[in-house]
């Protein structure tokens, strides 16, 4: 090779390492495009988010005619398995098999109940709507379990997928890798958000089918590519007749450690704290400060943006050496000062408040959300990562589910008092209801600080990584 050729080969080397969107992400034994295919499984789940929480909460309650509070008891549904997580870790720790497999089993048979409750799904509403001669049991029951199948092929496939990707990355790359996975799931949502609803302009009940079963066969399409050849076979640590701890004893060993113990009380008392308000931000700025449909809308790209721009800052940091602890704390402080301008944005009548108070929720949630799995990554080198990773998404789904429940009754509650007059002639409109959550999730976002704060003053923060400069490669899209 010519020395000008050399040193063109140098320096395109150097600037793909550098801009490369998640170059710095691989490792020799998870190179990045095996790493972009394992993460194909956080768009399925983020799909299936979007088609839950998003898509057929809007098409049951106008479309189809369903009462809301018999959607919102569907919807809720798949928190059922929330709490489970830490067992499908736990038995992804332990799992028997001739096969040599550990993880790959859970995240199949989680694809299949994602499948089979997907495909179920469009003929279960439509006979819940009462299009249907029959008796009006069976569309109750079809739907319930429609729900119910994807749940648990949310929850299982999730947790075993990030076992399986703290097994593959290194201690260097973590970080990075937590990123990836979290800006998969939000372009998941995001591209699956729009596709569907470009699909269902035009609203019948075939197209509902179509879309949602198409739905179904994407999920089982995306996750076995995800799945190929990822996890090594090993027969010597699932042989059957090895000794396997049991769940109630695996779980008190990790529960051991009174820091990890204090990391997942943070962790649920900050999902709940981000997500109380997650149904009500739309509202709010429609009810209380005018904004168009339009307007609204966009709170959730605003929002969106936020949290990438927290990944971004929070993969820079963790790669820089950060500690995980202070930056989830970080997270909090943000979010604290971000529901804080919310609430100021009322009385004051400031839109621009409002919004920078949208996007810094975004961004406190961003890396609070990044910090805390980090943080128990840490946790899962010293245990099994399936029981450790468990645990912490059973104790963020459950709370999350939990604080948006909370928060819808709360609202409902403390806006009739308001209405009927019984809080005195100050708190008077819808104002008073949101302002309740918003001040409850500044006070929950108080105590998260106060759990986390001795973990991010002990925890000894991990040794400054080999890495290129924070440009694109650590940068989430």
């Amino acid at each position: 090779m010519t020395p000008e050729r050399r040193t063109f080969a140098d320096i395109w080397m150097m600037v793909g390492t550098k801009f490369l969107p998640f170059a710095d992400a691989a490792s020799a034994q998870l190179p990045l495009g095996r790493l972009l295919r394992l993460s194909l499984f956080q768009v399925s789940v983020g799909m299936a988010m979007v088609l839950l929480t998003g898509t057929l909460n809007r098409v049951m309650i106008v479309e189809l005619g369903v009462p809301a509070w018999l959607v919102a008891l569907m919807v809720a549904l798949p928190l059922v398995f929330a709490p489970m997580r830490a067992l499908i870790g736990h038995k992804s720790d332990t799992h028997k098999s001739v096969l040599g497999w550990r993880r790959v089993p859970y995240i199949w048979f989680g694809s299949m109940f994602q499948f089979g409750g997907l495909a179920l799904m469009p003929f279960a509403l439509i006979l819940l709507s009462g299009d249907s001669t029959g008796p009006a049991w069976i569309g109750h029951a079809g739907a319930a379990a429609a729900f119910l199948l994807v749940g648990a092929g949310i929850h299982t496939t999730q947790t075993a997928g990030l076992a399986l990707a703290s097994d593959l990355a290194t201690e260097e790359t973590r970080p990075r890798v937590v990123v990836l996975l979290y800006v998969m799931l939000l372009a998941g949502m995001f591209a699956s958000s729009l596709i569907f609803g470009w699909l269902l302009q035009d609203f019948n009940t075939l197209t509902l089918i179509q879309v949602v079963q198409g739905a179904a066969v994407v999920t089982m399409a995306l996750n076995v590519i995800a799945l190929w050849k990822q996890e090594v076979r090993n027969p010597v640590i699932t042989r059957p007749d090895r000794e396997t701890p049991g769940f109630s004893e695996t779980l008190a060993r990790l529960m051991q450690d009174r820091a990890t113990v204090r990391l997942l009380i943070a962790s649920g008392l900050g999902a709940a704290a981000f997500s109380m308000q997650d149904v009500l931000l739309e509202p709010y700025g429609a009810e209380v400060l005018g904004m168009s449909v339009a307007g609204t809308t966009r709170l959730t790209a605003l929002s969106a943006f936020g949290s990438l721009l927290g990944f971004a800052y929070c993969s820079s940091r963790l790669s820089d050496g950060g500690e995980p602890h202070r930056l989830a704390g970080t997270g909090a402080v943000a979010g604290a000062f971000a529901f804080a301008l919310v609430v100021f944005a009322n009385p004051a009548g400031s839109l621009a408040a409002f919004l920078l108070g949208a996007f810094l929720i975004g961004f406190g949630a961003g890396l609070f959300s990044v910090g805390t799995l980090t943080a128990i990554m840490a946790v899962a080198r010293s245990h099994d990562s399936g029981i450790a990773l468990g645990a912490w998404g059973a104790v963020t789904a459950t709370a999350t589910g939990m604080a948006v429940a909370f928060g819808g009754a709360l609202r409902d509650i403390v806006s009739s008092l308001a209405e009927s007059g019984q809080l005195g002639p100050a708190l008077t409109g819808p104002a008073p209801g949101y302002g309740a959550v918003y001040h409850i999730e500044i006070l929950l976002l108080f105590a998260t600080l106060a759990v986390i704060g001795p973990l991010a003053r002990h925890a000894i923060a991990p040794p400054k990584t080999p890495s290129t400069k924070f440009g694109l490669a650590a940068y989430p899209g």
